[in-house]
């Protein structure tokens, strides 16, 4: 899905896909920066450049770390690091890191700028939203574009949502404004277990984006922790009679919400997902 359009604006270089999300306000769980950050390591992405000028962060809000590194202590600044990978016919530039506190415009532009300098023909905006969903139900997944012609080739939604926005609102509508095709993924995270780390809504990202890229990711360890995240939210619900009624009331309403839809698309989807792993390993 993402190749055909990175290679409509790509000319003559090797298409390019940009793929971004930012630690902060449009992170719930931190699952957004997550899935983008595992992706980029299961791909083998290497680092490329770092966008740290202090001129962007408010230490005071997003505090620089003290890390030891091989035996020596470091301080790490916050920054947004652009990596680079490749898939078997186009390249992916991960941009993540934290949200800037300040001269967004400034952001914006270097970020596209750099798009420019590499070829980049899509643009792929990941976050995560707190919303009224259940944690027991499988975590939403919206993909939705300003675009007109992308909506119609790919059947995505239009952005309806109108409000304050975080630095991904700025550059997916920034980089359609500049004529680079852009889409936006958003995972919806149980407003009443909001806190990070969230690896049921970090899965469903990164499904949706092995399925977006075209590539195959192993996302058992990731799955694993989802279950075991599931589990110890059950625990506290049955602890507390209110909120096991509040999550029946969402189940009840999510299923019903959903049943209609309850067609074969999903299952073969997760079927295709299947055979891909199962594929043999070349040579």
């Amino acid at each position: 899905m993402l190749r055909s359009s990175a290679e409509e604006g790509s000319a003559d270089a090797r298409p390019t896909v940009m793929v971004l999300a930012f630690e902060g306000w449009n992170d719930a769980g931190g699952a957004a920066s997550a899935a983008v950050r595992s992706v980029a390591q299961a791909l083998g992405a290497e680092l490329v450049q770092k966008l740290d000028d202090e001129s962007y962060y408010d230490f005071q809000f997003s505090r620089p770390k003290v890390v030891n590194v091989s035996g020596h202590r470091e301080i790490v600044w916050p920054a947004a690091k652009i990596l680079r990978a490749s898939a078997e016919e186009f390249d992916i530039l991960f941009v993540h890191g934290v949200e800037p506190s300040f001269h967004w415009r400034a952001f914006t532009a270097e970020i596209l700028t750099m798009a420019a300098e590499h070829h980049v023909g899509a643009v792929l905006l990941v976050g995560a939203l707190l919303a009224d969903v259940p944690h027991t139900r499988p975590i939403p997944a919206q993909l939705s574009s300003e675009d007109e012609q992308l909506r119609d080739a790919l059947d995505l939604d239009e952005p309806t949502y109108e409000g304050p926005v975080g630095i991904v609102g700025v550059l997916a509508h920034t980089a359609y404004q500049a004529g680079i095709p852009s889409m936006s993924l958003w995972a919806a995270v149980p407003h009443y277990v909001g806190q990070a780390p969230s690896p049921k809504a970090q899965l469903s990202l990164m499904r949706s984006l092995e399925e977006l890229l075209g590539v195959t990711l192993e996302t058992s360890e990731v799955a694993d922790d989802a279950e075991a995240w599931e589990r110890g939210v059950n625990e506290l619900a049955e602890e507390d009679e209110e909120i096991a009624d509040y999550v029946k009331r969402l189940e009840e309403a999510t299923d019903t919400t959903n049943l209609p839809e309850a067609s074969g698309e999903a299952i073969a989807k997760e079927f295709e997902r299947y055979l891909r792993r199962r594929r043999p390993p070349e040579g």
